[in-house]
């Protein structure tokens, strides 16, 4: 890893769970880690259900837009988190691969989304003491 870390959160519309994490990921680590997100097959527009679920804990992510998978930004990463994508991330030596299962938000209700939001908070905080150790979520 360099000095800042990067990762990349994978799911297949990448409008939803991932997008949530790279939320989280890019608040709590306030800059000091580098964050993607990209989908197997992306979405049109961010699920907006998981908009409003984030706004809930003051992350914006409206700007966010589902962008499509490639090799390069995975192999740029030092940490990929999969989220339901099976076998469509490429794999690259060298680059720490975990699989977070997470239930899919796509056409859930808010309650619903703020579990998984939830979920997702909970092991995006895990990771970033892993990363930075010294920072405090």
């Amino acid at each position: 890893m360099s000095d800042r870390p990067s990762v990349m959160f994978v799911c297949v519309h990448n409008a939803g769970r991932s997008q949530m994490a790279a939320g989280y990921l890019a608040a709590l680590s306030g800059g000091q880690v580098e964050v993607r997100s990209a989908g197997s097959a992306p979405a049109a527009q961010i699920n907006p259900v998981a908009v409003e679920a984030m706004a809930e804990e003051g992350i914006d992510i409206t700007a966010a837009k589902p962008k499509v998978l490639t090799p390069d930004a995975v192999q740029a990463s030092d940490v990929v988190i999969t989220m339901g994508c099976g076998d469509a991330c490429p794999y690259f030596p060298g680059v720490r691969y975990e699989d977070w299962e997470l239930e899919d938000p796509a056409g859930k209700d808010l309650d619903t989304v703020r579990r998984v939001r939830d979920d997702i908070r909970d092991r995006v905080e895990t990771l970033l003491a892993e990363l930075l150790p010294s920072v405090q979520a």
